[in-house]
């Protein structure tokens, strides 16, 4: 048979694919440090871990490092690149190109938006020297606009604040770990539990009790995982649960590791959250953890990495594509072996709930159960993380805890459960914020990330910044999700919208998309063509 064209075939014994630097094996050595001496330390679930100390020691991520890398992870190198290329943090360059500028990353989340982010951006990149980029959020809404400065973050931002000293480490507060002290045995945890009707406040309101007990039921080893990782616009309350009371935080973690027997602890905080790394690891070692080993992993700017099974997936060192469900983690999780996730706030309330868990209970309005923690940002006076009872109205909590709306603004709308929670006008913000109370109107609470707009607000435009952040932060996995986004992005920017067509794609959206980005990603949309009809182009 002849051939079509010459055999590119690599002779016989020589091995395909680039072969690996000594120069740059070395680097790569010296750069991962005490991981590169200790041969168990060389692992797969820790290649974002390599990733960071390669970035960090170079600046960027150079390609003959990553086939190094991959040497010494013994991966293919497309694996390695794959990750890599898969989290906005890494930026991968040739072995030639000259060193990175220093980078800023400016926030373009609906909150940062409102307070003038983009024309920061705009005077920001005029300035020579470092490259400007666009970010999502990064848990700062009270704080807007906020910016990154390398890793560290600025809020609110200004060109004279970037230009001020990083700020100092953040301060460890005390705790007594009083609770965890008394050595409470799974059966009296979980009947607290219980009595509580605490639910997990990382957005799908799941009863923790139950949680709990489909976890134990089945065979161990198991594992703990924290999911620190939010990144839903709007939304900071985790941020401040671990920079106020870290202590409390690992408490509630040991609490519920004990609870359901683990035999490891994980926390996967997100990459945003630097100075929380540094503080999280002081209090992991000052923690009586009893002999428990505690990992702390973090993310790499993936906002995916927040669906529980997404964040599985990168802390085994992988993309973080969401799994297929079922099984779900608690059956299948980290590993393959049953794991209990819970959010950090969710672990925030257990030291104070356990202990009297008919007094939480009883502290809701509106027949809500107990209390939750709401990110509260846009036109108030007072943003910031409140602590009120579940149940509260959009209105109380401006009222009674923001302080009412900034002078001259008049509240228009709300979003009462971050990006994906949809948006509600203002005459319905008499409805109670708690679980499965909006759901009839297409919207839900979620984490709990109420953003208040007013009168000098678009609220098209406010759709069209939600649906460019799902856009950009879809994973790729699936086509309903990737497509979707994209394609409701481009027909939002027409001068008219295509009302008939939105509908259609976002129904095809929330019944094919595998995770809940997709499925959520045009409730914005989807409630102001309900509600808000005549204020839309």
């Amino acid at each position: 048979m002849t051939k079509a064209g010459p055999d590119r075939r690599a002779p016989r014994g020589r091995p395909r694919g680039r072969p690996v630097a000594p120069a740059a094996l070395a680097e790569v050595r010296r750069a991962l440090g005490d991981l590169a001496l200790a041969e168990q330390a060389l692992r797969p679930d820790l290649l974002l871990e390599h990733l960071h100390a390669l970035q960090h020691a170079h600046g960027a991520l150079r390609e003959g490092h990553l086939v190094a890398l991959a040497s010494l992870l013994r991966l293919a190198p497309v694996e390695v690149f794959e990750v890599a290329s898969f989290y906005a943090h890494f930026h991968i360059l040739p072995d030639d190109a000259p060193a990175p500028l220093p980078v800023l990353r400016v926030c373009e989340g609906l909150p940062c938006r409102m307070a003038g982010s983009a024309a920061l951006q705009a005077e920001l990149a005029a300035q020579p020297g470092r490259r400007v980029v666009a970010a999502p959020c990064m848990g700062a809404c009270h704080q807007a606009p906020a910016v990154a400065r390398g890793h560290a973050l600025v809020a609110p931002a200004s060109p004279a604040s970037l230009a001020a000293p990083a700020a100092p480490p953040l301060p460890l507060p005390p705790h007594d770990y009083a609770l965890l002290h008394q050595a409470p045995d799974t059966a009296a945890l979980l009947a607290a539990l219980e009595a509580s009707g605490l639910r997990g406040m990382g957005g799908a309101g799941f009863p923790m009790a139950r949680k709990w007990r489909a976890v134990l039921a089945q065979p161990g080893p198991r594992h703990m995982v924290v999911n620190a990782d939010e990144g839903e616009p709007g939304t900071f309350k985790d941020r401040w649960c671990l920079e106020t009371a870290p202590h409390r935080v690992l408490e509630g973690m040991l609490l519920a590791a004990r609870a359901i027997q683990a035999e490891a602890c994980w926390i996967y905080l997100r990459d945003e959250y630097d100075a929380l790394h540094d503080l999280l690891a002081r209090a992991i070692a000052a923690a009586p953890a009893g002999g428990m080993p505690i990992h702390l992993r973090r993310g790499a700017g993936a906002y995916i990495c927040g669906e529980e099974t997404a964040l599985l997936e990168s802390l085994e060192g992988k993309r973080g594509w969401p799994r297929h469900k079922p099984p779900f983690p608690g059956e299948h999780g980290l590993f393959g072996r049953p794991t209990l996730i819970q959010n950090v706030e969710t672990l925030w309330w257990l030291p104070e709930v356990l202990p009297d868990p008919a007094a939480f209970a009883a502290r809701g309005r509106q027949g809500g159960r107990g209390e939750r923690l709401f990110s509260l940002s846009g036109r108030v006076r007072h943003p910031g993380v409140k602590r009120a009872p579940a149940g509260i109205t959009a209105r109380e909590l401006v009222a009674e805890f923001g302080g009412g709306m900034l002078p001259g603004h008049e509240f228009r709308a709300y979003l009462p459960g971050g990006a994906s929670g949809g948006i509600l006008p203002a005459s319905m913000a008499d409805l109670p914020l708690d679980f499965g109370t909006l759901e009839r109107f297409g919207c839900f609470v979620g984490s709990g990330a109420v953003v208040v707009l007013s009168n000098a607000d678009d609220l098209a435009e406010a759709a069209r910044n939600l649906v460019r952040f799902f856009r950009d932060e879809s994973c790729g996995q699936c086509t309903p999700c990737r497509v979707g986004t994209a394609k409701a992005a481009a027909l939002l920017e027409a001068p008219r919208w295509d009302r008939p067509l939105l509908q259609e794609l976002a129904a095809a959206m929330a019944d094919g998309s595998i995770c809940g980005l997709g499925q959520a990603a045009m409730n914005p949309v989807r409630s102001l063509l309900r509600f808000m009809p005549e204020l839309l182009p």
